[in-house]
């Protein structure tokens, strides 16, 4: 057995790269090399056997034909019917691998006051409401659906490209049309990837981890969704792949600290946690992002 944590931060790494895996319900194997777990899920109410095939492949690059099957042998159809928890087996005479999608490491800011003023007015004014519970905008706050750390990438990848409503700024990134409104902790689970939304499957909302609101498996408002300043479906469907990546694959992305207590040392706690390089990229744009703005 591994040596036990020495420090505090050390305990809350070892803590935070575990908080994804141990409530899974749903282990993935494959059918020719059962020892390695491929990955898995935690289950909530909404998933179908199709859901789970469309979450696989995400997760999984297959060369040839697949099938899924259960732990009594029984094959597992791609079709509206409740998935159950359990073991479930990739059957292929192919090959199976993990796929290595880039996952983008995010955490949720302890508020959203680095956020441009523009970005959270055009949100609050068009949702007025947490899109997922219904609650009304007083506790809720505005959330990137693709984060504002990485604009970067977003402009690398021409992501810009899918959004009509541009900002004042001119920053594709800050458009109406990349945020949602949320109500409080359903903010942070969704910059953790912990929720999100599938606009290929009715903009069903999908929660990774137990859902304390009932909105798992429930789908956005009709008169949301005909909205045209809502986010578009190619950022609904960039977050709802990284959620699977982040919660699926593997043994599951670390979940990092976000509210750090005042007394603590950030760098400390960031440099002996995993993912180095991309934790420090993330804060310091996410810190410096409102400054941007301003000058």
């Amino acid at each position: 057995n591994p040596d036990p944590p020495e420090s505090y931060t050390e305990q809350q790494a070892a803590i935070n790269m575990q908080k994804r895996t141990p409530a899974r319900n749903i282990h993935i194997y494959d059918a020719n090399d059962t020892g390695i777990v491929l990955g898995g899920l935690v289950l909530t109410n909404g998933v179908t056997t199709a859901n789970f095939y469309s979450m696989v492949e995400i997760v999984c690059l297959f060369d040839q034909d697949y099938t899924l099957r259960d732990e009594s042998g029984i094959t597992v159809g791609r079709d509206d019917h409740p998935l159950q928890p359990g073991k479930y087996f990739i059957v292929t005479a192919g090959s199976i691998t993990v796929s290595d999608g880039t996952w983008l490491v995010r955490a949720a800011p302890v508020s959203t006051s680095p956020y441009p003023e523009e970005f959270r007015h055009a949100i609050r004014e068009g949702d007025r409401g947490c899109v997922t519970t219904g609650k009304g905008a007083c506790g809720a706050a505005a959330a990137y659906v693709f984060p504002l750390a990485y604009e970067h990438h977003w402009v690398k990848h021409n992501y810009g490209d899918w959004i009509t409503l541009q900002p004042e700024s001119r920053r594709s990134i800050n458009s109406v049309q990349n945020g949602l409104l949320h109500w409080k902790d359903l903010r942070i689970h969704f910059n953790s990837y912990m929720v999100s939304i599938n606009p290929d499957d009715n903009y069903k909302i999908v929660c990774f981890i137990y859902d304390d609101n009932g909105i798992a498996g429930t789908h956005l408002d009709k008169t949301f969704v005909e909205d045209p300043k809502r986010p578009v479906d190619q950022v609904l469907r960039w977050h709802f792949r990284q959620a699977v990546l982040a919660d699926m694959r593997g043994q599951g992305a670390p979940v990092f600290e976000c509210d750090f207590p005042s007394n603590s040392d950030i760098l400390d706690d960031i440099m002996s946690s995993s993912k180095v390089g991309e934790r420090m990229e993330f804060e310091l744009f996410t810190r410096l992002a409102g400054y941007r703005i301003c000058n």
